[in-house]
């Protein structure tokens, strides 16, 4: 028989386990996505979502949501509908009060919220459950744990709140004190983590703004939907290729970063060519090619597994599939370049197939999906059919025809993210 002692002490393990492989995360999204599903797994919640606080703009983001019921509605490799909404944050909301607050909040039934927020009856309750969520997907919200995910320095980083504790058989059941130690257990120790990665991601943002301060148009959300469409991707890629789950996870915690950067080497491009109005004509085009070269000139030499694949998006998101001389720099020695001069008109020696690296093939469709659905200088945006139609009229030539093929899989959720970035 199970003791208490001995549920404690998997509990801790438990811990401990989800602690090591949220270690090994870089990036903020991947390790946000990773922080609820852990949350999640140790007190056996159905569902949850997960915040992420902008303090400089005061609000509150929801990043991911995850919810098992719903989940098992859908078919193999299929995702729930891409959510993502700010406000600003109020005590009027549960994850609002939470975050002010900086407590733990704990509902026992969303539907039946008791008038004071403390046994002792002194502090009213200043916040309401909001049932359009509910109203919107057909699920009911019963339990709720809300606590805040605070950094060693005592700023808040964001919010997670975790819902419908479930028992042994699958019923819903309040989070009893038990749930509450060992979430706030797990989330002091990966506060530390996400702290990590925050400062991590924060680097690699002041990289690419420096970028996007010379070139007007590679804006913010720019880079922000390039890399959410690249991890989208790759997620219905790999499972369509059956890729097992920690190569999936170490490739796609990877790519998100690197898909960040895939032109920061445009920051020695000269203005006359970057800020250009209309198209460049054939010694510009070939200047610019250099940007490609610059950006994995960035990342060398190699330190880790995210410098090799963000010189490589860097290096090679241009390369067409087929080879064909549309696509640079090909096997051109990108150490041998000297920024704001010519690269060759023609490919020396042409990358065809899979010898483009595959972080590479992938941001190379998510940045023209992007170019085509966004109003350039240039040109207009494309409709949503012209541009499908297109990058399907380029399978096998300009694209991985594995990748077209998962791109089409996720046309809805792919637009929905689309909209969703807009800032």
């Amino acid at each position: 028989m199970e003791t208490v002692s001995d549920k404690n002490e998997m509990k801790r393990q438990l811990i401990t386990q989800i602690e090591e492989q949220l270690k090994e995360i870089k990036d903020v999204d991947i390790l946000l996505e990773n922080i609820l599903s852990g949350a999640r797994k140790l007190v056996n919640a159905d569902a949850g979502s997960i915040y992420e606080y902008d303090a400089k703009e005061n609000k509150l983001r929801i990043r991911y949501s995850q919810n098992d019921t719903k989940q098992k509605e859908l078919a193999p490799g299929e995702k729930l509908a891409y959510t993502s909404y700010s406000f600003i944050p109020t005590k009027q909301y549960i994850s609002g009060y939470c975050l002010l607050s900086k407590k733990l909040v704990n509902i026992e039934d969303a539907y039946n919220l008791p008038e004071y927020i403390d046994e002792e009856k002194t502090e009213k309750r200043p916040y309401e459950f909001n049932e359009l969520s509910d109203v919107a997907t057909g699920y009911k919200t019963h339990s709720i744990l809300t606590i805040p995910l605070i950094m060693t320095n005592g700023k808040v980083l964001g919010v997670l709140q975790i819902i419908n504790a479930q028992d042994e058989g699958g019923n819903v059941i309040p989070f009893d004190k038990d749930s509450e130690f060992y979430i706030s257990q797990f989330a002091a120790k990966v506060g530390s983590i996400y702290e990590y990665a925050y400062l991590t991601r924060q680097n690699i943002d002041r990289l690419v703004k420096m970028a996007g301060f010379r070139d007007p148009k590679e804006t913010g959300s720019h880079v922000e939907r390039v890399s959410s469409f690249s991890l989208e991707i790759y997620d219905r890629y790999a499972n369509n290729k059956g890729i097992p789950d920690k190569e999936r996870e170490r490739f796609r915690d990877n790519l998100r970063l690197a898909a960040r950067c895939h032109d920061v080497g445009k920051v020695a491009v000269p203005d006359k060519i970057l800020k250009k109005e209309g198209i460049l004509d054939d010694d510009e085009r070939d200047i610019m090619k250099g940007h490609t070269c610059v950006g994995a000139q960035i990342f060398s030499p190699i330190e880790n597994e995210l410098d090799r694949m963000a010189r490589d998006v860097c290096l090679h998101h241009h390369d067409r599939w087929d080879g064909g001389n549309r696509g640079y720099p090909g096997n051109f020695n990108y150490m041998d370049y000297i920024p704001a001069t010519k690269m060759p008109h023609e490919l020396e020696q042409a990358l065809i197939g899979k010898d483009i690296p595959l972080a590479a093939r992938i941001v190379a469709l998510a940045d023209v999906y992007d170019a085509l659905r966004h109003k350039r200088c240039y040109k207009s945006e494309w409709t949503v059919e012209d541009t499908f139609n297109e990058i399907q009229s380029q399978s096998g030539k300009q694209f991985d025809p594995e990748l077209v093929e998962a791109f089409m899989q996720i046309r809805d959720r792919l637009e929905d993210i689309n909209k969703a970035i807009s800032w």
